[in-house]
């Protein structure tokens, strides 16, 4: 597939945002955008893996030892990629780890060590909190648009059915600004109906997907081949699904 598909997706959102010329303002905003916040400068330079490497032998060594995964506890409605967070301290404590790294949050780094597929084979990897802090700020700006607007939403486009693209300039948001912890490149910002805010992946994920031959199943998921990509999980994000030829976030509304 080369890279046709993934210019596909550009040159469509490019036209459904009316414009905006997303390819010119995503080089600039790679080139000339400041570090607005705690820890971003120093996630672009961190290498994970001798990280991973280690909390993935210490979790596998309690599991075995213990007969429970070194875990915090987590409601039932906490996403998939927030969800069961490795209690760096307890390993620690019992001296599984010789010391916590300086990546974790614990450390005064920008990551959560996760565990994903509990139940059969437990793997570690990294949720990026400087995402999860901008989203959330997103978040919160749109919940005040929607307080001070009787419930209506700064909605610029329809991007994907039931999911929006944000009027920036309405939500007061325009100074946020993400960059993919896989790719580097800026990513969107998207909303359901009800105003709950999420990172669209598309461009990952068609990266992921020609990176591994074009090869995808239309039923599953296909966050699971940026989970497979990388040690990142795409946080708050929604699940994607193949559909004409494209992926498509499924809005829950």
């Amino acid at each position: 597939m080369g890279g046709t598909r993934l210019e596909f997706i550009r040159r469509k959102k490019k036209l459904k945002a009316g414009a905006r010329l997303f390819l010119v303002v995503m080089s600039i905003a790679l080139t000339l955008s400041g570090c607005l916040y705690p820890g971003e400068e120093k996630r672009a330079s961190v290498n994970y893996r001798e990280s991973v490497k280690r909390i993935q032998a210490a979790v596998d060594d309690f599991q075995q030892e213990e007969g429970v995964l070194p875990i915090l506890n987590a409601d039932e409605a906490t996403p998939r990629y927030e969800k069961f967070r490795i209690d760096l301290g307890k390993l620690n404590n019992k001296g599984y780890l010789d010391d916590i790294p300086a990546t974790a949050f614990e450390q005064g780094g920008s990551a959560y060590f996760l565990i994903l597929n509990e139940e059969s084979d437990p793997v570690v990897k990294v949720m990026d909190l400087v995402t999860v802090q901008k989203v959330n700020d997103v978040q919160r700006q749109i919940n005040r648009y929607k307080s001070a607007h009787d419930g209506s939403l700064p909605v610029l486009d329809e991007l994907y059915p039931g999911l929006y693209t944000i009027d920036h300039k309405k939500a007061g948001t325009s100074s946020i600004s993400l960059t993919s912890v896989y790719s580097g490149q800026v990513l969107d910002f998207i909303m359901d109906k009800a105003g709950t805010v999420y990172v669209d992946y598309v461009f990952d994920i068609i990266a992921a997907i020609e990176k591994n031959g074009g090869e995808h199943d239309e039923k599953k998921d296909l966050r699971l081949d940026l989970e497979e990509a990388s040690y990142y999980v795409p946080v708050k994000s929604l699940p994607y699904l193949w559909i004409n030829n494209q992926p498509v976030p499924q809005s829950p509304s």
